[in-house]
């Protein structure tokens, strides 16, 4: 088994898994059960999506593909008007 991908929770990593399983590619989430040790556990680096070796290229792609964590830039014709920053 290979990491595709690490996670910054289990929902991210579950969201991942099953974009995977979608295209056919078995996923495994790595590290679940240590999100209850936060306190006791490092922070970062508990949670990971893994694959077997030979679906890592494909898996690789389809993850990148995700655009995981990036945010879409607004177009200059909307109207955010009223609207309050989080």
């Amino acid at each position: 088994m290979r990491t595709v991908y690490d996670a910054a929770n289990v929902i991210d990593a579950h969201l991942v898994r099953q974009a995977l399983e979608a295209e056919g590619i078995p996923a495994f989430v790595r590290g679940e059960a240590l999100t209850g040790g936060i306190g006791e556990l490092g922070v970062f680096g508990l949670v990971a999506v893994m694959v077997p070796e030979a679906a890592w290229p494909q898996a690789r792609d389809i993850v990148a593909a995700l655009a995981l964590g990036e945010a879409e830039p607004l177009a200059e014709d909307d109207d955010l008007t009223g609207t309050q920053p989080a």
